[in-house]
């Protein structure tokens, strides 16, 4: 396998992998600031949470657009000349 397909590979992976990690987060942070208003008197509603999704979401398309890349690279390296 070349280096350019391993590199896409990785990177595909690593966007999937981000993105269930965003899920997890954003689902913790909201589930913690709705207790928190409830329960603690808090003044931010459940919604803000939604905004730690913003880093992850660039990385998951930074990712992607490293894959696509990647696999452009690798058709070119695998026809031959």
């Amino acid at each position: 396998m070349k280096k350019y397909a391993i590199l896409q590979y990785l990177s595909a992976a690593l966007a999937v992998l981000l993105s269930d990690i965003m899920c997890a987060a954003v689902a913790y942070n909201y589930c913690s600031l709705q207790w928190s208003a409830r329960y603690e008197g808090a003044s931010a509603p459940p919604s803000v949470a939604y905004l730690f999704a913003i880093p992850y979401l660039l990385g998951i398309i930074l990712c992607t657009g490293f894959s696509w890349f990647f696999r452009k690279k690798a058709k070119k390296e695998i026809t031959p000349r």
